[in-house]
């Protein structure tokens, strides 16, 4: 087994990246306010951005930036000012998928590593040496391959060329995210970072000489998504990606919450752990990625087609962040923060960065005068709750809402 694998997660603002870096990525993914493929983020203003990479390093946290748009002709005269300024705040990497980008980032950002984005649909090894070739340090492979694909193009390219592959997430129906129904239905550029996901769309059937009469296409009485992908994960699978000679697993969700970038990168990370260090997988981790927002997982391509998920588009939300801790004492007495509705006598969890999930029944707690509190209401509002054992700041208290 590798001594090292980077667990690269995502960061698409100030919060997120915090909970990133605290529940133990080795790097963050993050973007500026352009050439990035998730606009609807929150992203990074340039003096963001700065500070972004200043906290990242201060953590001992590699951070690669997006720069992985097809840039059009009035876009490119704008690119060599965001390059020289990824080089001068000190980024890692910039993940590209132009080669035009590429030559402008040699040319004025020369200490950034390059990767190759999936943007590219990197598929086959031939592919991937003709980019080491023009200066790329990685290639993100396309999510199409197969272990054994992965396998070749590790055992027929350059060793110090970097392998990183999505591990976890949404997929795109289309090939490695080239899609154009969202720039043909809506006008929103799919490879500008603007796709309103039109794959997700509930579709029927209307024959051409019968405008306006419209037949159901269904699997059941709920009807049928039929390009809705399922979502990705290989948490169970991870000695299986080693093996296939991968460098780096990704995250996806820079769109997500700052929730899930928490929990799937702590999941990910104890049981990158276990497995590098020879030890059984913790069922309690795997049963972490199942408490996010996701739709129904598969592995992806790699041991095969994953099949659709044609019932619906609806994400599976049966837990619920109630608070965030901001403070606690060794005693376990904590400030926290209000997210969601509860009261003293509902069962919750705490977890937190390092911290197995425990649970609890919420007890009667104070305001910040000290006066008793059987209910915060107010959002945000900040009170103190006992906990059963410390918990570190960015802990959650959560409730399963699946029955509610």
């Amino acid at each position: 087994m590798k001594k090292k694998l980077e667990l690269l997660a995502p960061a698409g603002d100030w919060e997120r990246l915090e909970m990133a870096v605290a529940y133990g990525a080795d790097a963050v993914y993050l973007a500026g306010t352009t050439f990035g493929m998730r606009s609807f983020a929150g992203n990074f203003s340039p003096e963001e951005l700065k500070k972004a990479v200043a906290f990242c390093k201060a953590h001992g946290v590699d951070a690669h930036v997006t720069c992985n748009t097809m840039p059009r002709n009035d876009e490119v005269a704008r690119l060599p000012q965001w390059l020289e300024l990824l080089e001068e705040a000190g980024v890692t990497a910039a993940i590209l998928a132009d080669v035009g980008v590429l030559a402008l980032a040699k040319k004025y950002a020369p200490s950034l590593k390059i990767h190759i984005s999936t943007q590219a649909s990197i598929v086959n090894y031939q592919a991937a040496r003709a980019w080491h070739d023009l200066g790329a340090d990685r290639v993100i492979l396309a999510r199409e391959l197969s272990l054994p694909e992965i396998a070749e193009i590790r055992a027929k390219t350059p060793r110090e060329l970097e392998i990183e592959t999505f591990a976890h997430g949404a997929m795109c129906v289309s090939y490695s995210g080239r899609c154009l129904l969202s720039n043909y239905m809506t006008g929103r550029d799919s490879n500008r970072g603007a796709c309103a996901q039109p794959c997700r769309y509930q579709y029927a059937l209307m024959e051409e000489k019968r405008p306006g009469e419209y037949f159901d296409v269904y699997e059941d009485e709920k009807g049928t998504y039929i390009m809705n992908s399922r979502d990705m994960c290989m948490i169970d699978h991870i000695p299986d990606l080693i093996e296939a000679g991968v460098d780096s697993l990704k995250i996806e969700g820079r769109a997500k919450s700052a929730y899930y970038a928490a929990i799937v990168t702590g999941a990910y990370r104890h049981c990158i752990d276990d497995v590098l260090a020879g030890r059984p997988l913790d069922p309690v981790w795997r049963d972490e990625v199942e408490k996010v927002s996701h739709r129904h997982y598969s592995t992806g391509f790699f041991y095969g087609q994953p099949g659709q998920f044609t019932s619906d588009a609806r994400y599976i939300r049966d837990w619920q962040v109630v608070a965030v801790v901001e403070s606690c004492d060794e005693n376990g007495l904590a400030v926290a923060s209000l997210r969601n509705k509860f009261a003293a006598g509902d069962e919750i969890e705490l977890v937190g960065p390092d911290t197995r999930p425990a649970a609890f029944q919420a007890p009667v707690m104070e305001d910040m005068e000290g006066y008793p509190l059987r209910e915060p209401r107010h959002p945000q509002m900040k009170f103190k709750i006992q906990l059963p054992c410390y918990a570190p700041p960015l802990s959650f208290l959560r409730a399963c809402r699946e029955n509610s």
